[in-house]
């Protein structure tokens, strides 16, 4: 197990908030409603001609990430040379419930194909592991780049928010809400560009039904999950990117407490500190993300028209991504993938050569 990192200093560097890891009420109802996972399945193996780990076609490299119950490795796709990163998951250290939020989560990051989220290329299933093969992001966490660098500059910060109102507000058009937007779940790849990951907590949301889970870091969690109160779903986004960016300007969190009542009560009251460095045009902003009643909050359709967004993109003014339409004619996506229905109804077997081909080549 790797040390434990600095954390990001708040607006009261006296009382530091430590790194937040996701947590979850177990206040479950319609919220919770996942549906069929694509999933192929094949033995974990070893080469016999170096007895290097290899999981199907992957040859595992190195250990980058640890959890309670999952690790993620490094690893090389063999015939193509193209690393990848692979969730290790033991299912047998999950029950029931845990076993079909895993599967929404993989359904919903297959339904996500945008420049700045993190590609889920493969699901590969053995009888007590399941293997998640996602899009490598080398340029590691934002918050670490945060602790290493310090504040980024507000053009820096506006480049690198532009690409994540873009994936988000894609995520909105698709109904799909994230809940666990946080600094540690935006990764950079070696370009420096954004890759939102983890969609653990994301959940489908129907315009009018109410969502009423819990999710999330609690620095990053809008007032009325402190309070209990049930949810449309993009405004609780909403909010936490109004943090992120504050983070990201500041390199410090808005809201901190010695502990969660005290963090809760501040979240509640909305105020926080502008930094003597932070332009107008960013205050005005953030007065857009952080508002304390939820229907006033802005959309991220209206945030992607302000005028701190589209400094220096006076010609480019960022607009909703619209996904390209697919290649029929593209070799890559015909042919038989081999799949067959398998006796669970949850779940789809597919030869996983074929998701191999079609992802990374």
């Amino acid at each position: 197990m790797s040390a434990p990192r600095p954390p990001l200093h708040t607006v009261h560097e006296s009382v530091p908030v430590e790194r937040h890891v996701s947590s979850s009420k177990t206040k479950e109802g319609s919220d919770e409603n996942p549906t069929s996972a694509s999933i192929s399945r094949l033995t974990s193996s070893r080469s016999r001609a170096n007895d290097e780990p290899h999981i199907g076609k992957y040859r595992l490299i190195k250990t980058i990430g640890k959890g309670n119950f999952a690790k993620v490795k490094l690893a090389k796709h063999v015939p193509t040379g193209k690393e990848v990163a692979i969730k290790i998951i033991d299912k047998t250290q999950l029950n029931p419930s845990g076993l079909q939020k895993l599967f929404r989560e993989v359904r919903i990051m297959k339904m996500l194909d945008h420049p700045n989220i993190v590609k889920l290329f493969e699901v590969i299933e053995t009888e007590k592991t399941l293997y998640l093969v996602m899009e490598y992001a080398s340029g590691g966490e934002v918050f670490d780049y945060l602790v290493a660098h310090g504040r980024m500059k507000e053009k820096e910060a506006r480049a690198k928010f532009r690409q994540i109102v873009s994936s988000v507000q894609y995520c909105h058009q698709k109904h799909i809400v994230h809940r666990d937007l946080k600094a540690e779940n935006l990764l950079l790849d070696s370009d420096m560009n954004i890759k939102i990951a983890d969609y653990g907590f994301s959940n489908e949301f129907v315009p009018g039904n109410k969502l009423d889970t819990f999710c999330g870091s609690p620095p990053y969690a809008a007032p009325e999950l402190f309070q209990g109160k049930k949810y449309d779903g993009p405004e609780v986004d909403v909010w936490s990117l109004g943090v992120i960016l504050y983070t990201l300007v500041s390199g410090s969190l808005p809201f901190d407490g010695q502990n969660l009542k005290e963090l809760r009560e501040r979240v509640l009251r909305g105020k926080y500190r502008i930094p003597f460095y932070m332009s107008t045009d960013c205050e005005n902003l953030l007065k857009k993300f952080l508002v304390l009643n939820p229907m006033k909050r802005a959309s991220l359709e209206v945030i992607m028209k302000d005028k701190w967004m589209n400094i220096t993109y006076e010609d480019d003014e960022l607009k909703p991504y619209v996904e390209p339409a697919p290649d029929i004619n593209d070799p890559m996506r015909i042919g038989n993938t081999g799949c067959r229905a398998a006796a669970s109804p949850t779940v789809l077997v597919c030869g996983a050569q074929a998701f191999i081909d079609l992802f990374l080549y």
